[in-house]
């Protein structure tokens, strides 16, 4: 170890704005350039002698650049081709399934032919939340005012020991034919649609 390194590590060692693990990194290296065995150096940082013996390694193997970031995970890695990327944001964000409003995890799987939890983890690299559409349409009836302000009274100050109920016309039902077609949804916006069919 270089003196430029040693003093680079006695900085990390006693910094409060580094994280928490790089912190102890730096003590292990500094331990370990003392010529302490990785079992004493365990049980004074009160960590496994084998995380002692990593990070030695890792020093050893790769100097400062080694401990600033954790050894590579065992494993295949998650292999997804940049083309079915592309096709799984280009279909939930240009076409909607035949007979739904918009895509679930499971149907656009079925049909690009990946896991619906790739769907997932795409839809959330991406930001598609295809489930989320903005909609507001005023009503046209020339009491609406009235009849709002008595509904809003009614949730705001309820009359004593009294119920209030309400029911959605259609709620489960999805309506695949608007009068307008609504404005595409992307990145950072929510489709739109009409109320109306």
């Amino acid at each position: 170890m270089t003196q430029e390194q040693q003093d680079d590590f006695e900085r990390f060692a006693r910094s409060r704005t580094l994280a928490a693990r790089l912190v102890q990194r730096a003590r292990i290296v500094l331990m370990a350039a003392a010529r302490k065995p990785d079992q004493e150096i365990a049980q004074a940082l009160g960590i496994a002698r084998q995380t002692a013996a990593l990070w030695r390694g890792r020093f050893v193997e790769h100097g400062i650049a080694g401990i600033e970031k954790a050894a590579p995970r065992s494993g295949r890695p998650r292999v997804i081709l940049p083309a079915k990327i592309d096709e799984v944001v280009s279909k939930t964000t240009r076409e909607t399934p035949a007979d739904a409003t918009h895509w679930s995890t499971r149907s656009l799987a079925e049909v690009t032919g990946v896991s619906p939890s790739t769907v997932e983890r795409i839809w959330r690299a991406h930001g598609l939340k295809p489930h989320r559409v903005k909609s507001f349409k005023l009503s046209n009836d020339p009491r609406f005012a009235e009849k709002l302000e008595d509904v809003v009274t009614l949730y705001l100050d309820p009359p004593k020991d009294s119920i209030v109920l309400s029911l959605d016309e259609k709620c489960q039902i999805q309506a695949l034919d608007r009068s307008q077609p609504g404005l595409p949804w992307k990145k950072g916006r929510c489709g739109t649609m009409t109320r109306d069919y």
